[in-house]
């Protein structure tokens, strides 16, 4: 998975969770200002844990914007977006 694709991976199941069209979801914006709470973020997690992904709750409602979980992503893989 290519860094576009893991990006727009991101936001759709993002907007899948908030139940809004994916175009709503910049990458900057706010995520609580967009509904994402606690219960939502803690389903998230899970959900790309399940998957294999390394992902800390803590870490990810410290800074909750797309962008800045997607670098975190990518960092963590060693630049291979995929893995």
């Amino acid at each position: 998975m290519t860094t576009p694709d893991l990006l727009a991976r991101m936001r759709a199941d993002l907007a899948a969770l908030l139940d809004i069209p994916e175009d709503e979801i910049g990458d900057d914006d706010f995520l609580p200002d967009l509904g994402l709470d606690s219960m939502r973020l803690m389903d998230l997690v899970q959900r790309w844990q399940d998957e294999g992904w390394t992902v800390n709750f803590g870490v990810l409602a410290e800074r909750p914007q797309l962008s800045h979980w997607h670098a975190l992503r990518v960092a963590d893989t060693g630049g291979r977006p995929g893995s």
